[in-house]
């Protein structure tokens, strides 16, 4: 892949952009690693590290959940303060030039929010929040970092190595780790995210269709697609003969769907798509 041909791909890109007033933006974890943000696959779409935890696991094993909210407590301060990088205020200058009409983002960091970005759907949850999966209270998840902290003061000072969306990598005696409970009902409580292995909110997917449907083209910038989640949003839209646009660096799963690729880093492609 030569810079000639990234250049052009991305003047494809802008083209059609220009040509359209309903695109939908398909985002993924290469959106957020120039905020700091680590992703969990490399350029082939084969995994970096071991998947994170499972839900089964979590939701029965007291064990499962011990370890999370330990490597939490480390993990969660650095990706919280994130913050947006140039790919996401390009995407909100698009926005506000009506070229593009929503995103519906894999990531769980509200970055796109955070820059300005005004209609998102949050397909696999926020990270910023906790649910209580017998009653259903939310609670933000600084008041349980405060409770984490309180509760176990050991951890803060291990050694950890940074791991994707606000977890670490520690190795340490899980079983003295106290977990947070519902304060409302003692039950269990959960970053409201869709962990692997749960799925999708069937009114988040029936959204996600909903937004397919109406747009005039599909644009996937930092994500492999290797999830089926976001994955099936860039298959209907090749069922229902919508052009399908990409910026990403290396292999994805909907290679072959896509009327053009720009095959460079996201963050530096939309930058230059908005100069265009």
């Amino acid at each position: 892949m030569t810079l000639a041909s990234t250049v052009t791909d991305l003047k494809r890109i802008a083209e059609m952009l220009e040509q359209r007033s309903d695109v939908l933006v398909i985002s993924g974890a290469g959106m957020s690693t120039a905020s700091g943000i680590a992703d969990y696959r490399d350029h082939t779409g084969a995994w970096k590290r071991p998947q994170p935890v499972q839900h089964q696991a979590f939701v029965q094993h007291l064990h499962w959940r011990q370890r999370y909210w330990a490597r939490s407590q480390l993990g969660y301060p650095a990706f919280a303060q994130a913050q947006p990088n140039d790919g996401h205020r390009s995407l909100v200058t698009l926005e506000q030039r009506g070229q593009i009409s929503g995103i519906i983002t894999q990531n769980v960091d509200r970055l796109h929010q955070l820059a300005g970005q005004q209609q998102v759907l949050d397909l696999h949850g926020r990270l910023d929040r906790v649910r209580c999966l017998d009653c259903g209270w939310q609670q933000a998840r600084g008041d349980v970092q405060d409770w984490l902290q309180h509760q176990n003061p050991w951890i803060n000072a291990e050694r950890f190595t940074p791991a994707p969306d606000g977890d670490a990598d520690i190795e340490v005696d899980f079983s003295r780790v106290k977990v947070p409970e519902c304060p409302k009902c003692g039950g269990t409580l959960k970053p409201d995210v869709v962990f692997f292995g749960d799925t999708v909110p069937k009114a988040d997917v029936e959204t996600g269709y909903r937004w397919v449907e109406k747009a005039q083209a599909v644009l996937v910038v930092g994500t492999s697609l290797m999830v089926y989640s976001s994955f099936r949003f860039v298959r209907k839209a090749y069922e229902l003969g919508v052009p399908i646009m990409a910026i990403n660096q290396g292999k994805t799963r909907g290679d072959d769907l896509f009327a053009v690729k720009a095959n460079i880093d996201c963050v530096r492609g939309l930058a230059e798509l908005v100069d265009f």
